[in-house]
């Protein structure tokens, strides 16, 4: 194996700036390694675009990204991952690809039958793969979709505490009264950036889970198998957006220090 390929960065891609809670945990697991952490704002977002749509986008990225000499993606979006990733796959079999999917098995163990919240984007929980997953699971816990129309934007903006989160949290979670829940899913990259409001108005009882650290997981085995761990201290992260003038650049590192 290239030492130089072993040394090439891994690329994190999203439609926004939700990737970098993805991209937290995979430096917490290999932080000897070097970053791409691709943001395609300019088709951002694809959760209003056809699965086709968002296929033929994650594609061409690809492209773009084993242009930038990525080693391995790692798809930080549950829209792209349930759209692109089994094709990519296929057109790509020697590179390590990994999607996301939402901590819906480990929520089923927090207790015997638990009362599970899934959090995500109204277009998300009617993704099939999003909804197979979520049946699969229904026998053995009570499963409660809660779409969040809005939040992604709101963190988008910067937003991730303050009194317009708050009434945010408070409202979405108005519908469910006073009901027991058990654990919150994240369903979606953004919303880890308001774990510390969640964690406030739901209390200590509840487990809250994302589906982060599981595909940090994944794809440093996957890296791993490929034989392509990196064999350099000398590490970098480097942002790219596909918009002209996108000047998220200082809200991406904000939010990655705010995880650490």
């Amino acid at each position: 194996m290239c030492k130089d390929k072993k040394n090439a960065p891994i690329a994190v891609i999203d439609s926004g700036v939700g990737g970098i809670s993805v991209l937290s945990e995979l430096l917490r697991i290999m932080p000897h390694e070097s970053y791409i952490y691709f943001a395609d704002s300019k088709n951002a977002p694809y959760g209003v675009k056809t699965r086709d749509e968002v296929l033929a986008i994650m594609l061409e990225n690809t492209k773009i990204l084993l242009g930038e000499g990525a080693k391995a993606i790692v798809v930080a979006c549950n829209t792209a991952t349930s759209a692109a990733v089994r094709v990519m796959r296929e057109k790509y079999p020697s590179l390590p690809i990994v999607g996301i999917e939402p901590a819906i098995k480990p929520a089923a163990l927090v207790c015997e039958h638990p009362t599970v919240v899934v959090m995500a984007t109204p277009l998300t929980l009617k993704e099939e793969k999003f909804k197979n997953l979520m049946d699969r699971f229904a026998s053995d816990e009570e499963i409660i979709p809660l779409a969040c129309p809005g939040l992604m934007e709101i963190i988008e903006s910067g937003q991730t505490d303050g009194e317009v989160v708050d009434a945010y949290v408070r409202d979405v979670f108005a519908p469910l009264g006073d009901k027991k829940i058990d654990a919150v899913v994240l369903g979606c990259t953004h919303y880890p950036f308001v774990k510390k409001t969640l964690e406030k108005f739901l209390g200590d009882n509840v487990v809250i889970l994302d589906g982060a650290a599981g595909t940090a997981r994944e794809a440093k085995r996957r890296i791993e198998a490929a034989g392509l761990l990196c064999e350099s201290d000398d590490h970098r992260i480097e942002y790219l957006f596909t918009k002209e003038n996108d000047d998220k650049e200082e809200l991406c590192k904000r939010l990655l220090s705010q995880l650490k």
